[in-house]
């Protein structure tokens, strides 16, 4: 994409009140280009306001400009529109992805499969110790870490990322022209130095600021295919980053701990609430191993899976409804009307196929575990 059609995504972009569903129903209309080229009447008439379009023609040049700036200060300067072929896929299809994301990096990694970690700013040793174990041996199964490159849980995911000799992705609730927190800039050029990527929807002249972290929670879940939880208070960014994980249609997971740990409630209230309870690396892999054949198979990221585990010499359960469910999801009332099960039988024949872990559920319905 040339500067031209840069500034005019940009300027859209950075229009005030231009959020994710406006710019999209403009996109729909016409291009980012045309709108930007379009007279005052025009733009009117897409449903733009005074304020808007002044804004559109003339106020937010400048900004424009430290952004264009920006990306040609570096070759690891990256801006990432919708269009990119580099655009994240799995973000891309949840709700409310930015239209632009700045990247500073190898934007390549960010089409990896990726799990997210996070967890308490004050967490303990213990915590700290267990994120960064399970970073490590994550990245040597194959998988990119992602967090928020906040103190505590979040830093010792991509330290340990970094140590098990793989990837990490940290996404940022500020500009990338100001790395926060300023105890973590020599962890993001160790994350840049490794191949890996700092990713933030703010333009980088912007501030860190409180209300841009809850919208940075939206981001790393959207990357990821599942989020791992350690240590978390029961009022928690993290949470909020596992609600919008849910909201996307993510895995969820959970470590347990103690009902007299304060750092611990989160987790243990996110378990009660259906989050998969995990103790091991073999546990969280198990938990993704099908989501990642399913990203597979829907053509968002490449991945090797690991061999099956499960048992090939038992007979298959209910196999009149298992020969419905593939890579594709599919929903309960599809399988009722394909077998001509009542919907009550359907449901519980898919409850003791999940807990035998010959399917599971995902975003959509079910999809296939294991054998085929």
């Amino acid at each position: 994409m040339d500067d031209e059609e840069l500034t005019a995504w940009l300027s859209l972009y950075l229009t005030p009140r231009v959020g994710t569903q406006t710019f999209a129903r403009l996109i729909e209309k016409s291009t980012p280009l045309s709108i930007f080229q379009s007279d005052g009447i025009t733009l009117r008439q897409l449903g733009l306001t005074n304020e808007q379009v002044s804004w559109l023609k003339c106020k937010v040049k400048n900004k424009v400009s430290e952004c264009l700036q920006w990306h040609h200060k570096s070759n690891q300067n990256h801006i990432v529109t919708w269009e990119h072929p580099h655009y994240p896929p799995l973000l891309k299809q949840a709700k409310d992805a930015p239209p632009i994301l700045f990247v500073k990096g190898e934007t390549t990694c960010l089409a990896e499969p990726q799990i997210a970690i996070v967890g308490s700013r004050n967490a303990s040793s213990e915590g700290l110790n267990t994120a960064s174990n399970f970073a490590k041996a994550l990245v040597k199964r194959g998988l990119v870490v992602t967090s928020g490159l906040a103190l505590g849980v979040d830093g010792h995911a991509h330290n340990g990322a970094l140590l098990g000799g793989g990837k990490t992705v940290a996404v940022l609730g500020c500009g990338l022209g100001n790395v926060y927190p300023a105890q973590h800039r020599g962890l993001a050029q160790r994350i840049l130095a490794e191949k890996g990527a700092l990713v933030a929807e703010f333009p980088p002249y912007v501030q860190p600021k409180s209300s841009h972290f809850p919208r940075r929670n939206r981001i790393i879940s959207g990357l990821s295919m599942a989020v791992l939880v350690i240590e978390a208070a029961e009022k928690s960014g993290s949470l909020i980053t596992a609600r919008y994980a849910l909201d996307q249609g993510r895995e969820v997971m959970a470590i347990p701990g103690s009902i007299h740990d304060s750092h611990a409630r989160g987790c243990n209230r996110l378990i009660q609430q259906g989050a998969a309870l995990v103790l091991t690396v073999d546990d969280v892999l198990s938990e993704i191993e099908s989501l990642m054949r399913w990203t597979h198979d829907q053509n968002l990221v490449p991945v090797d899976l690991h061999s099956d585990k499960i048992d090939e010499k038992q007979p298959l359960p209910f196999a009149e409804l298992l020969a419905n469910v593939g890579s594709k999801a599919v929903p309960v009332d599809i399988l009722a009307s394909r077998t001509h099960i009542p919907v009550q039988e359907v449901m519980m024949q898919l409850l003791e196929l999940e807990l035998s872990g010959h399917i599971v559920a995902v975003s959509g319905g079910y999809i296939r575990k294991g054998r085929g």
